[in-house]
């Protein structure tokens, strides 16, 4: 049986990604195929898809950052957005469905959510995560989330036990959870560490007092979150959350083959798609963003939720209304795929085409970080404040030079900050970047940035602004030389060949000190 499992579903996920698609509409299509074929679900995958949602849900909250959660823009955002679209589907789904209605707002909650994984992907694939709008987008994504664990707890009808209330004093064990993170050092160990949390301290411990597993799973995950190790966590679990995943979409997939009602019940709900888009779009121009910043946030989110999923699979469980919505709303949502996946690759074009049209609606102030970014009295700016960049940065400053550096982690610039340089936040790939930077007085750019991608992007959207000053770049391989020199590049130094040349000095100046007087 799980020969046959991995086998469709790796033949239809790699025949979806030859066409450009999502490997998860191709997870979605062997379940239909498996089914069509007399296969059902067993209970081995309902236990896998568990351990994929609980683990999806542990590294959401490893993510989790209430400053970035707790911004208007993101926080209103998400919730006015869900309301709205929970206020209109509801009584349609009611009339038009005949369900009852708390089948019917279950469902318009489902549906309300958007897509963690497919804007996740979309946006890293742009190398757009950190750009402001990459920023609001997973912001808003996390709140659905926490809401669809809320609903997931209420609608699974749990009764807390009165030892739930003991769940309350987790914070306190954060201190001892960090030293695990610690002394669980990189391999195995703390892959294993991260099951641990998330599936037992976290999904069993939770259920043992009558909550959720889902909450419980996120709850462990968010108290990890402001541990220096939480991302590598998260990456760490990445590849198993995934398998694990596999296993849900097949499940939901395995659940039967669509009638033609469903079918045409699922392109009718993709048709609403641009009305999704849209309407972040105006909410989100409320909140004082760019057209620009609103218009790329709103087509990320314009597709429907692996959450949403899991919320209708657990009414159906429930028995709010049949398994055949499940599958309804499985291929509402691999519609959903299909025509998200071109439009954001095509998003940048499609607002220059528009662009004329929608700045018409913005407001005449601006939301801080969308506004022209002035770089003082600076005269050289370094763009990338990693180990590079920071040397680079101390060593000017110690010759007196006005420097200023860019960088696009939050995190890291409050660092350096802490420790006295003047850092901004700055996406070296977000094209939108360059046209608000004022780079009168800057006489000199030096871009430390890892990715040769990221660089060329940099100078050659320098170059398109006019910048005619010097333009400096690292490089890791000699062909890289060439590509950056094309885009706009004046000069690059590949650190690798001159390391053994700074680290042969130190040794040369420990063996023959300069003698006093010298």
């Amino acid at each position: 049986m799980e020969a046959i499992w991995i086998t469709a579903t790796f033949a239809l996920g790699l025949a979806v990604r030859f066409i450009g698609l999502p490997t998860l509409i191709g997870f979605l299509l062997s379940g239909f195929v498996l089914s069509a074929m007399g296969y059902e679900s067993v209970d081995a995958l309902d236990r896998i898809a568990h351990l994929g949602i609980l683990l999806l849900l542990f590294t959401v909250g490893l993510k989790l950052r209430l400053r970035s959660v707790l911004r208007a823009e993101v926080f209103g955002g998400a919730l006015i957005h869900l309301g709205v679209s929970t206020l209109l589907l509801a009584p349609a789904i009611h009339w038009l469905a005949g369900l009852a209605w708390g089948a019917s707002l279950l469902l318009a909650i489902a549906l309300g959510f958007s897509s963690t994984v497919v804007a996740a992907k979309l946006l890293e694939q742009k190398r757009e995560l950190r750009a402001f709008h990459g920023r609001v987008a997973i912001g808003i994504l996390i709140v659905q989330d926490l809401v669809a664990v809320a609903t997931l707890s209420i609608a699974g009808d749990h009764a807390p036990s009165p030892w739930a209330l003991l769940l309350f004093a987790l914070p306190f064990a954060r201190p001892l959870l960090y030293k695990l993170l610690d002394a669980s050092g990189h391999d195995e160990l703390f892959v294993l560490l991260g099951l641990l949390l998330a599936l037992v301290a976290g999904g069993l411990l939770f259920e043992h007092v009558g909550l959720s597993s889902e909450l419980g799973a996120l709850v462990l995950g968010a108290l990890l979150a402001e541990h220096p190790r939480a991302k590598e966590m998260s990456n760490s679990l990445w590849g198993l959350k995934e398998v694990f995943l596999v296993g849900f979409f097949l499940q939901i997939g395995l659940f039967g083959l669509p009638t033609w009602n469903a079918l045409v019940i699922a392109v009718g709900l993709g048709l609403l798609l641009p009305l999704k888009a849209a309407l972040f779009f105006l909410i989100l121009l409320r909140f004082k963003l760019r057209a620009r910043s609103s218009f790329l946030t709103g087509l990320s989110l314009a597709s429907y939720s692996e959450f949403g999923l899991i919320v209708a699979n657990l009414g159906a469980d429930a028995g709010w209304f049949g398994q055949n919505w499940v599958v309804v709303l499985a291929i509402t949502v691999a519609v959903s795929f299909v025509v998200a996946a071109p439009l954001n690759r095509r998003a940048h074009d499609l607002y220059q085409r528009f662009e004329k049209r929608l700045v018409r609606f913005e407001r005449p102030v601006r939301h801080p970080d969308d506004e022209p970014i002035a770089l003082g009295s600076a005269q050289i700016a370094i763009i990338g404040m990693g180990r590079v960049g920071t040397g680079a940065y101390d060593f000017l400053t110690q010759r007196n030079e006005r420097v200023v550096g860019l960088d696009s982690d939050p995190g890291k610039i409050e660092r350096h900050r802490s420790k006295g340089r003047r850092v901004l936040y700055a996406d070296a790939e977000d094209p939108g970047f360059w046209q608000k930077l004022k780079l009168d007085d800057i006489k000199a750019i030096l871009l430390a940035v890892p990715e040769v991608e990221a660089k060329r992007i940099a100078a050659t959207q320098l170059r398109l602004a006019g910048y005619k000053g010097l333009i400096g770049a690292t490089i890791v391989f000699a062909e890289e030389s060439e590509e950056i020199a094309a885009a706009g590049c004046d000069l690059s130094f590949n650190y690798y060949d001159e390391v053994g040349v700074g680290f042969a000095e130190h040794v040369w100046e420990a063996l023959y000190p300069e003698e006093p007087g010298d």
